[in-house]
């Protein structure tokens, strides 16, 4: 939405307000979009530190298994691998979003049908009679409030 003052030159101002058509779906999409971008270029950064330490670590003879060892190595790898899944989840998100779009447009494309009158009830089962209810005992009636000077009657036992 965006507002805009205009003066008319008679001291009062008209304010105007022009709505810009968004989408939920396009807006969702474009986050998801700025959210991969961010994701893919921090997955690049950790892949070449990674590439780095590696190299670091055949400078100093140490290869293979040992390097595998290596807590820098295998922090960047579970960097690695936490970035990935990230972007797995935004790809099925991004996937589910386009079939509910195509099922949104085709339910739009296609003709509407109309509206069928409600159906009738089907008739429900009868009672059972062996199942009746039984009646509910009888209420006594609340014995009569004293008034505020007088004492309460003992009760009965």
């Amino acid at each position: 939405m965006f507002a805009a003052r205009q003066d008319d030159g008679d001291g009062f101002s008209a304010q105007t307000l022009v709505y810009i058509e968004t989408s939920s779906i396009g807006e969702e999409k474009e986050m998801g979009l700025k959210r991969k971008q961010i994701l893919l270029g921090q997955k690049a950064s950790i892949e070449q530190k990674l590439k780095d330490r590696l190299a670091v670590l055949s400078g100093r003879k140490v290869e293979g298994r040992a390097a595998d060892k290596d807590t820098i190595v295998r922090k960047l790898r579970a960097d690695i691998k936490a970035v990935a899944n990230r972007l797995r989840v935004i790809a099925a998100s991004e996937k589910r979003t386009d079939e509910l779009a195509k099922a949104k447009a085709a339910k739009a494309a296609a003709p509407k049908k109309e509206e069928e009158a409600p159906k009738a009830k089907k008739p429900g089962k009868a009672p059972d009679e062996g199942k009746a209810k039984k009646p509910k005992g009888e209420k006594k009636p609340a014995p009569p409030k004293p008034a505020e000077g007088e004492k309460t009657p003992p009760a009965e036992s």
